[in-house]
């Protein structure tokens, strides 16, 4: 499991594939995401527009990424 910091209170997932490159764009993520490809706490999640904060953990192509929410940083 990878760890993905963000400086914010939270990230949408479509935001948070392409930061953790596991899409190449806005357009690949939505259609992953729709499709049902991507799972978010061990659920799919087909909403590109969830938020994703601190302890959330995100799935796609067999990698795991939990974020790391620090907005003071």
């Amino acid at each position: 499991m990878q760890e993905l910091k963000i400086h914010t209170e939270y990230i949408t997932l479509g935001q948070a594939l392409k930061l953790a490159n596991l899409t190449s764009s806005g357009v690949e993520s939505k259609i992953v995401i729709a499709e049902g490809e991507v799972k978010v706490n061990g659920e799919v999640e087909t909403r590109r527009g969830k938020k994703l904060r601190n302890g959330d953990s995100f799935s796609y192509d067999q990698e795991t990424f939990v974020v790391h929410a620090d907005p003071n940083a």
